[in-house]
Order: C-alpha cells, then sequence, then structure tokens
C-alpha cells in the first residue's frame, strides 16, 4: 500500500503520537510476554534517535467502561524503560490536562507512554470529541500497531482525521504491510496457505478469497473434522461445526470449480481424550472410528504436506495444525513449522500470523528469525486474508 510511512516524517523536536499495540500479558504485576512490545522498538528508537518527543498509547485488555487496576499500562511502561534504558514517563490518563502538559513537557529524545486507552469507552466508539482530546497530545501521528488495524477505533482512525498530512505508519506497519503484500499481491509462485485451527466459522471468507489467489490450500486443526463431515467422512467424536456443514461442502465445491488444490489430511493422531491422558494411535485413512476424536494431523499427512510445500516459493499460515498445546498432539505442528521455515532457507517467503500459530513457533523452538515475517496481529491477519480494507491502514495519509 501506497502510505506515508516514518520515513518520510521529520520527526525531530515534533511531538509524535504513536499508536502501539501493547496487549500483553501480565502476571503478578508484570508483563508475562513482551513480544508485541519488542516488536515496537525499532520504530521508538528511530524516533529517539531522530529527536522526536515521543508519545505513546495504546490498549490492554477488555476493560467495562471504564479504569481497571488490572488492566493498566504501568506494567508495561517499566518493562519498556528495560528495554530501552531509558526513564519511560507514565501519564495516569490518555487524555486530560495532565497528559496534555506532560506531553508538552517532554524533551527530544524523552518517552511517555499514556494509560489505557479502553479505560474510556469513547475508544471503541470512534467518538470525534475523544479523538480530538488525543490529537491534541501530538504534532505527527504514527500508527504502529497492526494488530489492532482492523478496528475503526478514536486511536487508530479518528484521530487521523486531525493529521491529515501526517498520519504515518510506522517499521512494524510497514513490514506487516510489506510482507502481506508481498505474499498475496505480488507473490512468486507456487503459492501456498496452510489454514489450522479449532473452526471453520472464522476463516471461510479467508477460504474463499485465498482460492483465487493461492495455488495451494492445505487444511489442518479441529476445521478439517467439518470438512471431512461435508465430505461424508466418519469423524467419530472430533469437534464439528454441525452449522457450517454445508458452507464446507460450499468451499469444497468452489475448489474444485477454480481448479484449486485444496488439500485435507490423510491420517490423524487419535484417542479417547482430548486432553492426552488417553492412549494414542494413527488411523488407517482419513476415518476416524466411534469413540475416538482428532487430535493432530498424522504421519502421512505430515509427509504429504511437506510435498505439497517442497516447491513453494510463498507460504501464508494461520493456525495450528492439531491441540498443539497438548505434548501427544503436537507433532504435526511443530514438523510444519519446520517445513514452513525450510521455505525461508532456501530463498522463499513465509509469513506466519495468528497468536496459536506463533505460540506453536515458540513452542516447537523455532527463532522468528526463520520466518520471512511473523505478523503480530491475530484479527487483522485474518481480515487481511479475507481480502477486507483494514480501517487503521485506509486512515493513513497517502504516501509521496
Amino acid at each position: 500500500m501506497n502510505k506515508l510511512t516514518l520515513r518520510d516524517l521529520d520527526v525531530r523536536d515534533k511531538r509524535v503520537l504513536v499508536r502501539d499495540d501493547y496487549n500483553v500479558p501480565l502476571k503478578n504485576g508484570t508483563v508475562a510476554d513482551d513480544a508485541r512490545i519488542t516488536a515496537s522498538l525499532p520504530t521508538l528508537r528511530r524516533l529517539i534517535e531522530g529527536g522526536a518527543r515521543v508519545i505513546l498509547m495504546s490498549h490492554l485488555g477488555r476493560p467495562k467502561g471504564g479504569p481497571e487496576a488490572k488492566y493498566s499500562l504501568k506494567p508495561v511502561a517499566l518493562h519498556l524503560a528495560g528495554l530501552l534504558g531509558r526513564e519511560v514517563r507514565f501519564a495516569d490518563d490518555c487524555v486530560g490536562e495532565v497528559a496534555l502538559r506532560m506531553s508538552r513537557e517532554l524533551r527530544a529524545g524523552e518517552v511517555l507512554l499514556l494509560e489505557n486507552l479502553r479505560f474510556h469507552p469513547e475508544e471503541e466508539a470512534n467518538d470525534p470529541g475523544f479523538a480530538a482530546q488525543l490529537a491534541a497530545l501530538g504534532d505527527l501521528y504514527v500508527n504502529d500497531a497492526f494488530g489492532s488495524a482492523h478496528r475503526a477505533h478514536a486511536s487508530t482512525e479518528g484521530v487521523t482525521r486531525h493529521f491529515a498530512r501526517s498520519s504515518a505508519a510506522g517499521l512494524l506497519m510497514e513490514a506487516e504491510l510489506h510482507y502481506l503484500s508481498r505474499a498475496l499481491a505480488r507473490p512468486e509462485r507456487p503459492v501456498v496457505a496452510i489454514l489450522g485451527g479449532a473452526k471453520i466459522s472464522g476463516k471461510i471468507d479467508v477460504l474463499s478469497n485465498l482460492l483465487q489467489k493461492v495455488d495451494r490450500i492445505l487444511i489442518g486443526g479441529g476445521m478439517a473434522y467439518t470438512f471431512y463431515r461435508a465430505a461424508g467422512t466418519e469423524i467419530g467424536n472430533s469437534l464439528v461445526e454441525a452449522d457450517r456443514v454445508e458452507m464446507a461442502r460450499e468451499v469444497l465445491a468452489a475448489a474444485h470449480e477454480a481448479g484449486a488444490d485444496l488439500v485435507l489430511p490423510i491420517d490423524s493422531i487419535i484417542s479417547t481424550a482430548a486432553d492426552g491422558t488417553a492412549p494414542t494411535r494413527v488411523t488407517d485413512g482419513a476415518a476416524i472410528p466411534a469413540g475416538f476424536l482428532g487430535g493432530d494431523i498424522g504421519p502421512g499427512t505430515v509427509k504429504l504436506f511437506r510435498e505439497k510445500l517442497a516447491d513453494a516459493r510463498t507460504v501464508v499460515w494461520n493456525g495450528p495444525l492439531g491441540i498443539f498445546e497438548v505434548p501427544a498432539f503436537s507433532a504435526g505442528t511443530i514438523e510444519i513449522a519446520k517445513a514452513v521455515a525450510e521455505v525461508s532457507g532456501r530463498g522463499g517467503v513465509s509469513v506466519v500470523g495468528g497468536g496459536d500459530s506463533v505460540a506453536a513457533i515458540a513452542q516447537a523452538g523455532i527463532p522468528d528469525q526463520a520466518f520471512s515475517h511473523v505478523s503480530t496481529g491475530g484479527g487483522a491477519f485474518l481480515e487481511y486474508l479475507e481480502g477486507k480494507v483494514l480501517p487503521g491502514v485506509a486512515a493513513l495519509t497517502e504516501g509521496p
């Protein structure tokens, strides 16, 4: 997308209002997983080195209509200070006289983090007055929160109306759009999409869009069993969305009509217990006998999927291929994660998105650097795959 980026801005001695995605897990008052925070560091360091006065804003969790101590961003400010090696000031509110005064008192290279945006219901309502209050805190606006780009909220869309010529993508947002565009808009072929996860319901539009863009779609995870049911294959006690069976049947027909190679598992790791407390075995073929449930793709499917990935030049992956958090059902996801990393290793492009997929990579012990890009977006990643316009991206200033 041809949007203004941080590289196009003169930030020296300017108050730069930055929308980040610091929606991170907290445990005992400290940050439990700082992946989203570390992902924001390149943009922050560039701003600091450029002499900007940096004002950061983010949401955290889902507070119910007002401030809740457990959703305060104060622990994030402390953690970020450690990562940056400098003080990060903290405002107890994201709008109002105190926040405005603190933003004006910043000197070049200093950083201020505002309290949780969602402590104000006006944020999610995209209230114009609230957006104006946020805009008053900065001279320039940078959106580096791809994970929230699919939401038309005050901090992602409304605020840009006050920065008509200076709403730019941060370095992380720029990288997200670059790799997703490279994977879907101008890919090097063959293009393979891998879709997993528990349910087909959230990915029907993704499937429909990808059928027109990719050469192969590999299906795994719980959603595979809804496709099995649609194809008339026995699935035992496996997870199935009964109200989506007809939808799955339509997708299979559309794939056939489009000449797309939609590949379902040919075997499964099955058990009588989803938590791994009962013995497992491999099915002889796709059918799953009564009393058993599918927990992972089987070794035959791993081999087949690897063959489908062998000549891939572009891979997009969303969703684990089994109940990966249970060791007995994790092997399939781990093996495919390795296969996707190999695509990058031989010069191809691999883009991975979705919280469970990212967690699976970490569980497999594969560093993010083994992939071309690991997306910080969940819902935004899926909506991009659906072909939807992301409000937080569309609102940015057009590039030069």
